[in-house]
């Protein structure tokens, strides 16, 4: 199985975390980087290469994974001359991608099986599969609902449910042929495009552990209960520390 890790953002959300690091490579409980959980788990689940998409410090990144021996996995990288969005980076390498694989971003928190991601993908037949998770968003305000400037509806201070993109896919390899190298194209663009054409994305429904680390609170809140996290996280480290 192979994985494409997208570690080639500027982190600007996260700043100032992210002024002298990648966003990928800041510290998590004074123990790991967020790309090296990340390539624990793929090793720890089968994955034997990933190929990590790299811009801004991109050099650290380098000099931090190397070729990925320290978790018995085959890493090389592709580096972006101009920022290519984030699928825009997979245009250019499609002739070293096998027909089904893993794309997720960087900076992903997650105990999501990648395994069964994958399988499921390749059966669905489907271009993409997205694997979502629900958030609850609470409005602190009475909602109006309107018709021809008046109130027709009111609903204090609702709950609601979305479905929401965790930044983790599986991917068919040809379902990125049709596009050309070099294009900056956002997985939103993806999704519009292949939903335009009638080839509908499929969806891969989460409901373990996820947190996007994209803002300082966010990140925070990852280091104030990494001690928690561990040992879902990273299984086989715990189990060899107790060892």
């Amino acid at each position: 199985m192979h994985a494409v890790i997208l570690a080639g953002g500027k982190g600007v959300r996260l700043r100032p975390y992210t002024t002298a690091l990648p966003k990928p490579l800041v510290p998590i409980g004074d123990r790991y980087a967020i790309l090296e959980i990340i390539l624990q788990q793929l090793a720890d689940q089968g994955f034997r290469s990933v190929t990590i998409a790299i811009n801004h410090l991109g050099e650290l990144i380098r000099a931090f994974v190397a070729d990925g021996a320290r978790w018995g996995l085959r890493i090389d990288y592709v580096e972006e001359t101009v920022p290519l969005s984030t699928v825009g980076p997979l245009f250019g390498m499609t002739d070293r991608l096998p027909e089904q694989f893993l794309v997720m971003n960087g900076d992903v928190l997650t105990d999501l099986d990648y395994r069964d991601l994958i399988a499921r993908h390749t059966l669905s037949g489907a271009p993409l599969t997205v694997a979502t998770f629900t958030r609850t968003v609470k409005i602190d305000f009475g909602v109006l609902g309107l018709e021809s400037g008046r109130i027709v509806g009111f609903t204090e201070k609702p709950t609601y449910r979305y479905p929401v993109s965790m930044g983790v896919y599986g991917m068919s390899r040809k379902t990125l042929t049709p596009y050309p190298e070099g294009l900056a194209f956002g997985f939103d663009q993806l999704i519009t495009d292949l939903m335009n054409q009638g080839a509908f994305p499929s969806t891969y429904a989460f409901d373990g552990f996820w947190l996007d680390i994209g803002r300082p609170e966010d990140y925070d809140e990852a280091n104030r209960t990494f001690g928690e996290l561990e040992p879902m996280l990273l299984p086989s480290r715990t189990r060899a520390a107790a060892a």
